[in-house]
């Protein structure tokens, strides 16, 4: 899957790993089994065993994202529930024991690394993708997903080590930039770490950060949208509203969910995908993937249908 295609021109960008992987979950979501297992064997073919890496994105300068990789196991966990293929597990299994090893500045994990060095990516306070912070935590359910599946103990350690990390900084994160359009960007990687707390939602902590974090999601959302709103921020704040109702840790307030219901509607695309995002009520010329699958599950679960945590796209 391309990281996104340009609609004014007709282009996709370059293949992206991790645009993939979250297509795979999307595509075992659906019940399209034999595209998920050509997606499947498509990301396996791409982990260079030798090594031990992944790339972020195929014909570009060869980077390794923290991030991507945790959403690339996610999609391979999925395929092999769904599909059985022991080849997928093994394949997920080696991407999580190089985020372990290679990733890991003691303190906290490094965003980007360096292909084929495996040097860390100078960071940028200002960037959130080429910072640490509390948005890592979705990335580290692929850990948790990994605990459940190999009994690895160490992966379960793992998890738990950025879910403190977290616990500790998430109030830093937002706004976390002097723009309003990027504080925009923000929700949406803020909204990463709403999610990855799913797998510990009724631990005390969690239920309080998952509490005040959704009220200031949807509060500087509001604010920000007559400038600039995302499909996808909707999507993951109203999923994330369901899941932790389902949970039995917060009651869905209804009004607000249904205000990002009737939001997240108006962003369908004629071909029945879901557009990026507008500014000032104008269409930015982008289409992906992800936001397709984030807003055609979250108005799934709203119709009633069941997701367990480990199908969140």
């Amino acid at each position: 899957m391309a990281r996104y295609h340009r609609t004014d021109l007709g282009r996709n960008a370059p293949v992206s790993t991790e645009i993939t992987g979250y297509a795979l979950s999307a595509l075992v979501y659906l019940d399209l089994h034999e595209r998920a297992r050509e997606t499947a064997d498509f990301l396996c073919r791409t982990w260079d065993a030798a090594a031990q890496t992944m790339p972020f994105e195929l014909g570009a300068p060869a980077y390794g994202y923290f991030f991507d990789d945790g959403i690339i196991v996610r999609g391979l966990l999925a395929a092999w529930r769904a599909l059985g293929s022991a080849e997928y597990l093994d394949t997920a299994a080696a991407i999580g024991r190089h985020m372990l090893r290679d990733f890991d500045a003691g303190a906290d994990f490094h965003p980007i690394l360096t292909l084929p060095e495996k040097e860390p990516l100078e960071r940028d306070a200002l960037r959130w993708s080429r910072s640490s912070g509390c948005y890592q935590l979705k990335s580290a359910m692929a850990w948790h997903d990994l605990a459940e599946a190999t009994g690895e103990s160490d992966f379960d350690a793992a998890y738990g080590r950025v879910l403190e990390y977290s616990l500790r900084t998430w109030r830093e994160f937002l706004p976390g930039h002097p723009e309003p359009l990027k504080v925009m960007d923000r929700l949406h990687a803020f909204s990463y770490f709403l999610e990855g707390m799913l797998p510990r939602a009724r631990e005390p902590r969690c239920r309080t950060a998952l509490g005040e974090g959704m009220a200031r999601v949807a509060a500087l959302l509001r604010e920000i949208a007559p400038q600039f709103e995302r499909s996808d921020v909707y999507a993951q704040l109203l999923r994330v509203r369901l899941y932790a109702d389902r949970a039995g840790v917060a009651p869905l307030d209804r009004r607000a969910a249904e205000h990002e219901v009737e939001r997240l509607r108006t962003f369908e695309a004629p071909d029945g995908g879901y557009r990026f995002g507008r500014k000032g009520g104008e269409w930015l010329p982008y289409a992906n993937p992800v936001s397709t699958a984030f807003a055609m599950q979250a108005l799934a679960m709203w119709s009633g249908a069941p997701a367990s945590i480990a199908e969140l796209i």
